[in-house]
């Protein structure tokens, strides 16, 4: 499944850039049904977010929508493979709801020698965190995401050539025109895939996922690369 379904805001979420590049319309259209449902009820605000997407160096609006949101919109898409794509919607909605439950749901000490240890180990992990030099006082304490170029240019390095570093490294790999971590690094809050629009040669509005890197999996490559005597420019030697 192509990433119909993200985390955003702590929400399950889907676009109107892959909405309609999964039911084959244009992005206008579907940002037009959008807006129509809004002037029609208000309630139906706040179902959708606003959104923008950059495309040949220009921000364009796009929308982000919970179920609720994609259901009302949906309804008025008919046809076999409009049925078929639901359904993957809805399957895609369930799975990314179940595993924010499933991160939601911690065990709680049993006593207090439990609650002493899980103290101990928060307070380690958050020594771990720490920002340990130039590096990470200045470009890890920004708690955005960050994309592959910016983390390259800090590097020294081109995107295109620090991707391959990264895929040499095993690290990732690429599927198409998307990278991808290894099954390994899944999961573990390193990156994030967000849709990035763009109009093809034909003019027609199309998706495509690329891939972000949170300040933890930042902190992760920093890591990963000085054990390897990679370091980022600002803490190279002369």
């Amino acid at each position: 499944m192509n990433e119909l379904v993200i985390m955003k805001d702590k929400q399950a979420v889907t676009s109107s850039l892959q909405v309609a590049e999964t039911f084959s319309k244009q992005h206008k259209h579907v940002l037009e049904s959008i807006d129509k449902l809004a002037a029609e009820n208000p309630a139906t605000k706040s179902m959708f977010a606003t959104g923008a997407y950059e495309n040949r160096g220009k921000q364009y609006p796009m929308y982000y929508m919970n179920r609720d949101g994609f259901t009302l919109l949906a309804m008025g898409f008919t046809g076999d493979k409009a049925l078929q794509f639901k359904l993957q919607y809805i399957k895609a909605f369930n799975e990314m709801e179940q595993q924010a439950k499933s991160k939601q749901q911690l065990p709680l000490p049993k006593d207090y020698p439990s609650a002493l240890r899980a103290l101990a180990d928060s307070m380690e992990e958050n020594q771990k965190l720490k920002p340990a030099a130039d590096y990470t006082q200045k470009i890890l304490a920004n708690p955005g995401l960050e994309t592959i170029s910016v983390i390259a240019k800090n590097y020294g390095y081109s995107p295109c050539e620090f991707n391959k570093l990264l895929n040499g490294l095993g690290i990732q790999y690429k599927q198409g025109k998307t990278w991808l971590l290894y099954a390994k690094y899944q999961d573990q809050g390193y990156t994030h895939v967000e849709p990035y629009g763009y109009t093809n040669s034909d003019g027609i509005d199309k998706v495509r996922n690329t891939m972000k890197w949170t300040q933890k999996g930042q902190r992760f490559l920093y890591d990963f690369l000085e054990s390897k005597g990679i370091m980022p420019k600002v803490e190279q030697t002369a």
